[in-house]
Formats: C-alpha cells, structure tokens, sequence
C-alpha cells in the first residue's frame, strides 16, 4: 500500500497537467499584480500629497527593501523544492524537518537585519547617494520599514512552504489581506483621522508594517486552526533545532538561485545608465515601456513557478514523465497567456503609453517605438523562466545561473553599449529581444542535453521516522494555495484532501 500524502497537501504528480498548472498559477499572478498595484496606489499618495522629496525618498528606502527581498529568494525557492521533493515522496517527516530548520534559519536572519537596519538606516541611505533634501524622510520611512522585515520574511517563506505542499491559493488569500490592509491604512496614516495622528510618510511606513504583521498572524493562527502539516507547536520544538544538512541545501543551493534577481537587477542598472545617456526625453520614453513590462512578464514568472514545484514534487514521486509534461506545457502556456497580453499593448499602444506620458510628447513615439521592439523578448523569457524552473527542481541551480548570466552580461549589455555606433539608438532595444532568444536556445540545449536528471538538493537522508503510511501527526489540514485543481479536492469542513487517480 504506497503511503499517504501529507494532510494539508496538494499533490501536483496527478491529475490533468494543464488544469493543474493553470490552477497553481494564477493565484501566483493575481498575488503579483495586486502587490504591482498596491505599490502604484501608495506612491500616488506620497507623491501627489507629500511631494516630490517624500516620493524620492521611499523610492531610496524601497529599493533597499525590494535588494532584501530579492536576496532571499534563492533560499525561498531551495525551501520550496525541498518540501516539494519530500510531498511528492510523502515523506510527512522530511517535509515538517525541512520547514523547522528554514524557519529558523529566516527569523533568525529577519531579525538580525531589521536591528543592524535601524541602527545603520541613516549611513545606508548616505552610502547610496540619497539627496540631501530626501534623506530625513528617507530615515523614517526606512527605519519603520526594516522593523517589517521580520513579517516580511516570515510570510515570504511560509508562502514558498505552502507552495512546495502545492498549494498556491492559500498564501494568495492571505497576501490580498496585507494588500487591502495596506491600501485602506495609507491615506489614513499619511493624512490622519479622527482620534488617528497624521504621521507623512511614517504612516505610510507604518502601514506596510501593520498590514504584513496582521497578515502573517493571521496564516498563523490559520494553520494553527487547521492542525496543518507544517504547523510547528510546542510539541515540536526539537524540529526548530537546526538540521545542517538542511540548512546546507538551503544556502548552497538557494544562493546561486538568489544570483540570478542579483544579476538581473544589476543588468537592468546598466541598460538605465545606458539610456539616461541619451536624455530625459528617451529615459521618460523607456520609464514608461518598463511600467507595462512589469504586467507582461508576470505570466512567466507565474507558469515559471508553477512548473518548479510540479517538477519538485514529480521529482520526489520519481515521475519523471511527469517533470517533462510540465516542461512542455510550460512552455506552451507561456507562449499564449504573455501572447495575449502582448499583443494588445501592441494594438492599443496610444491608450496603454498615455496612462504614463502625454499623447504629444516626444517620449510618447519613442516609447511606442522601442515597446514595438523589445516587449517580444518576454516570450523567450518565459521560456527560459520555465525550463529554469523545471531544471533547478532537481538541484540543478548553477547551469541557469550561468546562462543567465551570460545572456544578460555576455550578449544584452555588450551589444547594446557597442553596437550604437552601428544601429544607433535601436541597438539599445534589440538587445532585449537578441539577448532573450539566445537565452531560450541555451536553457533549451541545457534542458536537451545537460545533466540535470542527476542533480540532487541534498543527500538522501537515514530513515529514522517510522514509515508514513502508519506514522501518526497531529498536524494535518488544509493548505489551499492552489485552487484545487483535479489533482486534489479539499473539504473545508475538515481539511482532510481526497487525492484522485489521474485517469488515463
């Protein structure tokens, strides 16, 4: 008799691969375009009411935040490929390991850098070139924002843990939670009301802070509720104690995936500086190309994490048809969800760019120009986003940071800076579309003939859990993150998950 997958599980190794993907998905999207849109609200608020110093000086302390966030995403991601291994091999015990030794390992961090953060928030905000008129709002913003760390990390990776167990749909509730939170509680904060101060741009800080703590205590008492696999208790403390096998996966093989926002971030630097060379009027023209590409890049991203844990949990279940299944309809759905939005920016072009820049304006025909060119990069960017996601599943992490790498500093950056002379202006856009196909060919020659299949996240570990087909925890549940696709139905009386065979 095989063994039960964990209580409060969704597992991703049956049922119809679309439906499971595309279920999987668009909670991830939905989740990154209300974070988008929350993030444009706010700054309507500091920028038209408080001024221009107040909106430069979140955007200092925002980009500090957003370095923080992306630099453990690698360690997220190691997190969520190993709870999904150990799903897909209903290992309940591996599973609830992994999430001890990782929380540990993230508050701890969490809290040691929201405390070097207020300390140090004035000489990082210098460090970094703030201007004089900014830097004292700046510091409050900052200080308060450091002090969210802590909430910020700790959701960041329990939402990476729901997805391992392959539930997206859960964190997407609790994040559109922090997300009204945090739209309701801006004006009041900035502005006061009532028996509520006015506090500028602290309260816009300070509502960041009270919106991502009540929605992390909320996902607590959640799981807590739900008696959910991977809520840790009093009786399991001895699992917070840290595992170093564990704790070696996580960074040996989380780091390099943390690169790869490291490279991408410094790549797009540099491709600013190479524009700003060129005047306000094209740096305004590319500003706001970028605000639509933030959207259309959000499928990929999505399908990108989809097929990571399918492969994950596939990987631990040893259905490698299955890893190979999500590759191909990976790809397939990334070709027509980031098409469709594509194409209409392409079409409504004048009405899309005129949300950003007037219709008459210089910027206006260059923005449209350039967007014309480069927003078809996305489509071999999902690609790659895709076999990058299935392959690092296995633990294979160095091969896509190398190739990522090369593209984006091999071949983008070197053909925009030295091929002006030649196409002019162009050469900085086709670098996008240039750079992003011979990225897909190399993630696609890897995915063909790379070694992959043979990578591991960590050694195989000594059984000494009882077998978990009798193994008894009293921390089963729901973990809907995901709506349940035809791979898992979840009652919501009882949380218990009725895993149906997929028919062939």
């Amino acid at each position: 008799m095989a063994p039960s997958a964990p209580r409060g599980s969704h597992l991703l190794t049956e049922g119809p691969i679309g439906r499971t993907m595309v279920s999987f998905a668009l909670p991830i999207m939905a989740g990154n375009a209300a974070q988008s849109l929350n993030g444009s609200i706010n700054s309507i608020w500091v920028g038209r009411y408080l001024g221009e110093a107040a909106l430069t000086a979140t955007a200092n302390a925002n980009n500090i935040m957003f370095f923080l966030i992306g630099s453990m995403f690698g360690i997220g991601m190691a997190a969520t490929i190993l709870i999904g291994q150990a799903t897909g091999a209903r290992d309940i015990a591996r599973a609830r390991q992994v999430m001890g030794t990782s929380a540990s390992f993230f508050i701890g961090l969490s809290v040691l850098i929201a405390a070097i953060g207020w300390f140090f928030a004035d000489a990082i905000l210098r460090g970094m070139g703030t201007p004089a008129a900014a830097q004292p709002l700046a510091e409050q913003y900052l200080r308060v924002i450091f002090l969210s760390i802590p909430f910020i990390y700790a959701f960041a990776f329990l939402s990476s843990a729901l997805r391992g167990l392959g539930d997206s749909r859960t964190p997407f509730r609790f994040l559109l939670m922090s997300v009204a939170l945090d739209i309701v509680l801006n004006p009041l904060l900035i502005f006061g009301w009532g028996p509520v101060p006015a506090m500028g741009i602290a309260g816009s800080a300070l509502s960041t802070f009270i919106a991502q703590g009540a929605s992390l205590a909320a996902l607590l008492i959640h799981l807590r509720r739900k008696r959910h696999v991977l809520w840790l208790g009093r009786g399991d403390a001895h699992l917070l104690k840290i595992d170093p096998t564990v704790l070696r996966a996580l960074v040996v093989k989380g780091v390099p995936m943390g690169l790869q926002m490291v490279l991408i971030s410094l790549a797009m630097i540099a491709m600013i500086r190479l524009v700003n060379a060129h005047g306000t009027g094209i740096a305004a023209g590319y500003g706001a190309a970028l605000q639509l590409w933030t959207y259309v890049q959000m499928p990929a991203m999505a399908i990108g994490a989809a097929c990571s844990s399918i492969a994950a949990q596939s990987v631990g279940a040893g259905r490698w048809d299955r890893v190979d299944a999500a590759a191909r309809t990976g790809t397939l759905f990334n070709f027509l969800m980031t098409g469709a939005l594509i194409a209409p920016l392409i079409l409504f072009d004048r009405y899309t760019l005129a949300l950003f820049l007037p219709a008459g304006s210089a910027s206006f025909e260059i923005a449209r120009h350039l967007n014309h060119i480069a927003v078809f990069s996305f489509l071999f960017f999902g690609v790659t986003f895709v076999i990058s996601g299935v392959v690092r599943a296995t633990g294979a992490v160095i091969p896509p940071l190398l190739i990522l790498g090369s593209a984006l500093w091999g071949i983008r950056v070197p053909f925009a800076t030295f091929l002006q002379p030649v196409l002019g202006l162009d050469a900085l856009w086709w670098s996008f579309p240039v750079s992003a196909l011979c990225s897909m060919l190399m993630a696609m020659a890897y995915y063909r003939w790379g070694g992959w299949r043979k990578a591991r996240m960590m050694a195989p570990p000594e059984r000494v859990a009882a077998p978990v087909a009798t193994q008894t925890i009293a921390t089963p549940a729901e973990v809907p993150a995901q709506t349940p696709a035809p791979v898992a139905d979840a009652s919501p009386d009882d949380g218990t998950v009725a895993v149906s065979r997929e028919r062939s």
